[in-house]
Protein backbone atom coordinates (compact mmCIF):
# COMPACT_ATOMS: atom_id res chain seq x y z
CA UNK A 1 0.00 0.00 0.00
CA UNK A 2 1.78 3.58 -1.13
CA UNK A 3 0.72 6.00 1.41
CA UNK A 4 0.41 9.66 -0.08
CA UNK A 5 -0.08 12.98 1.62
CA UNK A 6 -2.47 15.22 -0.58
CA UNK A 7 -1.97 19.27 -0.31
CA UNK A 8 -4.88 20.87 -1.84
CA UNK A 9 -6.55 23.98 -1.83
CA UNK A 10 -9.76 23.70 -3.94
CA UNK A 11 -12.07 20.62 -4.93
CA UNK A 12 -10.40 17.76 -7.52
CA UNK A 13 -11.26 18.96 -10.99
CA UNK A 14 -11.95 15.22 -13.34
CA UNK A 15 -8.73 15.57 -15.05
CA UNK A 16 -6.76 16.06 -11.44
CA UNK A 17 -8.54 13.27 -10.11
CA UNK A 18 -7.70 10.89 -13.40
CA UNK A 19 -3.90 12.37 -12.42
CA UNK A 20 -3.66 11.48 -9.00
CA UNK A 21 -5.43 8.58 -9.06
CA UNK A 22 -3.43 7.23 -11.67
CA UNK A 23 0.40 8.17 -10.59
CA UNK A 24 0.75 4.77 -9.80
CA UNK A 25 -0.48 2.70 -11.81
CA UNK A 26 -2.25 -0.31 -10.57
CA UNK A 27 -1.01 -0.22 -7.21
CA UNK A 28 -3.27 0.49 -3.73
CA UNK A 29 -2.94 4.08 -2.96
CA UNK A 30 -4.13 5.45 0.51
CA UNK A 31 -4.49 9.32 0.44
CA UNK A 32 -4.95 11.87 3.32
CA UNK A 33 -6.16 14.90 2.24
CA UNK A 34 -5.31 18.54 3.70
CA UNK A 35 -7.17 20.97 2.53
CA UNK A 36 -6.24 24.46 2.75
CA UNK A 37 -9.05 27.58 2.70
CA UNK A 38 -8.62 29.87 0.23
CA UNK A 39 -8.79 33.52 2.20
CA UNK A 40 -7.76 37.25 1.95
CA UNK A 41 -4.04 36.37 2.94
CA UNK A 42 -2.97 35.88 -0.23
CA UNK A 43 -5.36 37.51 -2.40
CA UNK A 44 -2.82 40.05 -4.15
CA UNK A 45 -0.66 37.22 -5.25
CA UNK A 46 -3.35 35.27 -6.71
CA UNK A 47 -4.35 38.35 -8.69
CA UNK A 48 -1.28 39.13 -10.25
CA UNK A 49 -0.49 35.56 -11.12
CA UNK A 50 -4.28 34.92 -12.31
CA UNK A 51 -3.32 38.11 -14.51
CA UNK A 52 0.36 36.38 -15.42
CA UNK A 53 -1.22 33.14 -16.23
CA UNK A 54 -4.05 35.35 -18.66
CA UNK A 55 -6.78 34.61 -16.36
CA UNK A 56 -8.11 38.24 -16.58
CA UNK A 57 -11.59 37.65 -15.25
CA UNK A 58 -10.71 34.95 -12.05
CA UNK A 59 -8.31 38.22 -11.55
CA UNK A 60 -11.17 40.43 -11.31
CA UNK A 61 -13.22 38.35 -8.99
CA UNK A 62 -10.20 37.44 -6.23
CA UNK A 63 -11.91 39.58 -4.15
CA UNK A 64 -15.23 37.78 -4.54
CA UNK A 65 -13.68 34.68 -2.23
CA UNK A 66 -15.41 33.68 0.59
CA UNK A 67 -13.69 34.80 4.12
CA UNK A 68 -13.05 33.48 7.87
CA UNK A 69 -15.65 31.20 8.57
CA UNK A 70 -17.41 31.06 5.59
CA UNK A 71 -13.98 30.27 3.80
CA UNK A 72 -13.24 26.97 6.26
CA UNK A 73 -17.12 26.04 5.48
CA UNK A 74 -16.68 26.32 2.08
CA UNK A 75 -13.08 24.37 2.09
CA UNK A 76 -14.81 21.44 4.19
CA UNK A 77 -17.66 21.05 1.67
CA UNK A 78 -15.06 20.76 -1.12
CA UNK A 79 -13.26 18.26 1.23
CA UNK A 80 -15.98 16.06 1.78
CA UNK A 81 -16.19 15.70 -2.05
CA UNK A 82 -12.92 15.38 -2.65
CA UNK A 83 -13.12 11.91 -0.47
CA UNK A 84 -16.13 11.08 -1.97
CA UNK A 85 -14.34 11.58 -5.73
CA UNK A 86 -11.09 9.68 -4.42
CA UNK A 87 -13.21 6.72 -2.68
CA UNK A 88 -15.50 6.45 -5.71
CA UNK A 89 -12.18 5.68 -7.87
CA UNK A 90 -11.02 2.94 -5.40
CA UNK A 91 -8.73 4.31 -3.29
CA UNK A 92 -8.64 5.10 0.65
CA UNK A 93 -9.26 8.55 1.89
CA UNK A 94 -9.14 10.75 4.86
CA UNK A 95 -8.76 14.58 4.90
CA UNK A 96 -8.92 17.57 7.20
CA UNK A 97 -9.23 21.33 6.83
CA UNK A 98 -6.47 23.05 7.85
CA UNK A 99 -6.83 26.61 8.66
CA UNK A 100 -3.56 27.51 10.11
CA UNK A 101 0.41 26.57 8.81
CA UNK A 102 -0.37 24.14 6.10
CA UNK A 103 3.52 23.41 6.25
CA UNK A 104 3.65 22.65 9.79
CA UNK A 105 0.28 20.36 9.30
CA UNK A 106 2.04 18.82 6.29
CA UNK A 107 4.66 17.97 8.10
CA UNK A 108 3.21 16.52 11.22
CA UNK A 109 1.13 14.37 8.90
CA UNK A 110 3.53 12.91 7.17
CA UNK A 111 5.08 11.51 10.17
CA UNK A 112 2.14 10.46 11.74
CA UNK A 113 1.32 8.28 8.42
CA UNK A 114 4.63 7.03 7.78
CA UNK A 115 3.72 8.80 4.00
CA UNK A 116 5.60 7.43 1.02
CA UNK A 117 5.67 10.98 -0.50
CA UNK A 118 3.72 14.48 -1.00
CA UNK A 119 1.85 15.56 -3.96
CA UNK A 120 0.45 19.30 -3.46
CA UNK A 121 -1.92 19.99 -6.18
CA UNK A 122 -2.47 23.95 -6.12
CA UNK A 123 -3.68 26.61 -9.09
CA UNK A 124 0.05 27.51 -10.92
CA UNK A 125 1.79 30.35 -8.46
CA UNK A 126 3.96 32.06 -10.86
CA UNK A 127 5.16 35.12 -7.90
CA UNK A 128 5.70 32.33 -5.09
CA UNK A 129 7.11 29.91 -7.75
CA UNK A 130 9.69 32.43 -8.74
CA UNK A 131 10.68 32.86 -4.80
CA UNK A 132 10.57 29.22 -3.64
CA UNK A 133 7.87 30.51 -1.32
CA UNK A 134 5.41 27.84 -2.78
CA UNK A 135 4.05 24.81 -0.81
CA UNK A 136 5.85 22.59 -2.80
CA UNK A 137 9.45 24.16 -2.67
CA UNK A 138 8.81 25.20 1.18
CA UNK A 139 7.52 21.07 1.81
CA UNK A 140 10.70 19.89 0.09
CA UNK A 141 12.71 21.15 2.90
CA UNK A 142 10.42 20.35 5.72
CA UNK A 143 9.39 16.48 5.14
CA UNK A 144 11.99 13.79 4.39
CA UNK A 145 10.15 12.52 1.49
CA UNK A 146 9.56 13.02 -2.39
CA UNK A 147 7.28 15.99 -3.25
CA UNK A 148 5.66 16.39 -6.38
CA UNK A 149 3.78 19.74 -7.56
CA UNK A 150 1.21 19.51 -9.51
CA UNK A 151 -1.19 22.06 -11.27
CA UNK A 152 -4.79 22.25 -10.47
CA UNK A 153 -6.72 21.79 -13.88
CA UNK A 154 -10.11 23.22 -14.73
CA UNK A 155 -12.78 20.99 -15.92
Amino acid sequence: MFTTVLLIEKTLSNADLNLITSLHGDEKVTFHVLMQPRGKQDELLRAVDDVAFGYLDRALHEHDEPRGEEAVTAAAAELRHTLEQLRAAGAEATGQVVEEDPLRSLTELVDQVGADEVVVLAAPQWIEGLFHRDWASQARHKVGVPVLQLFAQQD
